[in-house]
């Protein structure tokens, strides 16, 4: 479809065609609603009206003229490819899943994340950096404000904060729209917006040089790429009733079973959906190293996780206790698969064990002082064993 006319004169007839020839074809693909998104440039895709409000806005305001791909009024969706993301596809092809959306938002400084929309994936990327400037505390002080009740019970004020802040997001830039168009990133307007409906699911995905599997790929395969630790920081108690809560770091072990390519039109995230172990199938055995039962599954209600927070890793089946896989870690290879006529593959430099502290082991030196010179035999030549 031709859209040379988003950068038409608004007063030309070129751009009043396009917007009836846009229009015509947003209603063509409309599914349950009569209301349809409208991609000026004040409402940016984020709120719906008739087609009546919505020509008004494109004269008014002019069209959203990086909204170049029409996915939210029924163009299929188009990939894109760029120098921050490397994705591998087996047989060329991926699948395409449906998300819903859900988002929830406060306060005034949205800060600036500048015009280079991959590196502001970047930032949205790492789950320990904020969306923008302050957006955490304001959520909580909303939060608080709206459920006086509850604002010294953390553990409900933190739940009630991861499900409520996309909603709270999207309005907070809907209120600044509405108020000052300048007053919001571009990039972050996109955010809000929500990503794309139709989300493609690869098998393989390779993110900064280490290469990403699904478990049904990993079965098909003799190398295992399928595996991922999460450390989070985690509110534990001790039972229900204790009511003494404390915040830190806990280790989450996992396998992919798949991989989706989030979408937000100026940037996209890839995320993991996993199969986590439960704390039941984990321990740590006399030696200090870390065991899994991967039948054990637990954490059903929160699968998904920001390709960029976890790290690699793989099991190897436990030859001493059935059913149960040592954990191991992944190095990260800084190399090219290929340097000139070798190939390297999937050599593993050294994977270092998931430990939790290694049982004293005395020196040979130790153990002739404690034995005093008894049965040692002096009388034969040293053999030194390396």
């Amino acid at each position: 479809m031709d859209k040379s006319w988003m950068h038409s004169d608004r007063r030309s007839k070129a751009y009043e065609f396009g917007v009836e020839a846009f229009l015509n074809f947003a209603v063509e693909n409309l599914l349950t609603t009569t209301h349809i998104r409208c991609p000026c440039v004040k409402c940016v895709n984020l709120k719906l009206f008739g087609v009546g409000i919505i020509r008004d806005h494109f004269y008014f305001n002019g069209i959203d003229q990086s909204y170049k791909n029409w996915t939210f009024h029924g163009e299929p969706w188009e990939a894109t490819t760029n120098a921050s993301r490397n994705v591998e596809e087996d047989d060329g092809h991926s699948r395409y899943s449906f998300v819903s959306e859900e988002i929830d938002m406060d306060d005034n400084d949205f800060g600036d994340f500048g015009s280079d929309p991959y590196e502001f994936a970047n930032v949205i990327g790492d789950g320990d950096q904020p969306v923008y400037p302050g957006c955490r505390k304001q959520h909580m002080i909303h939060i608080k404000t709206a459920y006086p009740k509850f604002r010294k019970r953390t553990k409900w004020l933190q739940d009630k904060h991861n499900s409520t802040f996309i909603q709270w997001l999207r309005f907070k830039v809907q209120s600044e729209l509405e108020e000052d168009n300048n007053g919001v990133s571009e990039n972050l307007r996109w955010l809000a917006a929500g990503p794309n409906m139709a989300v493609p699911l690869y098998r393989s995905y390779l993110i900064k040089g280490i290469k990403f599997n699904i478990k049904a790929q990993d079965d098909v395969r003799t190398t295992q790429n399928s595996g991922v630790y999460l450390l989070a920081q985690t509110m534990q108690v001790a039972s229900a009733k204790d009511k003494n809560l404390i915040l830190s770091n806990m280790g989450f072990y996992g396998v992919i079973q798949e991989i989706w390519d989030l979408d937000y039109q100026k940037f996209t995230i890839p995320v993991f959906r996993c199969d986590w172990i439960d704390s039941s199938g984990l321990v740590v055995d006399e030696l200090g190293f870390t065991l899994v039962d991967l039948s054990k599954i637990g954490h059903r209600n929160d699968q998904f996780v920001l390709a960029s927070q976890v790290k690699q890793i793989f099991f190897v089946d436990d030859p001493m206790h059935r059913g149960w896989s040592v954990v191991l870690s992944m190095p990260n290879r800084e190399y090219n698969d290929v340097i000139g006529d070798e190939v390297l593959g999937d050599v593993i430099i050294e994977c270092e064990p998931f430990t939790r502290g290694m049982p004293n082991v005395d020196t040979f030196d130790e153990l002739v002082g404690e034995l005093g010179g008894q049965n040692i035999r002096d009388g034969c030549e040293d053999i030194w064993i390396e």
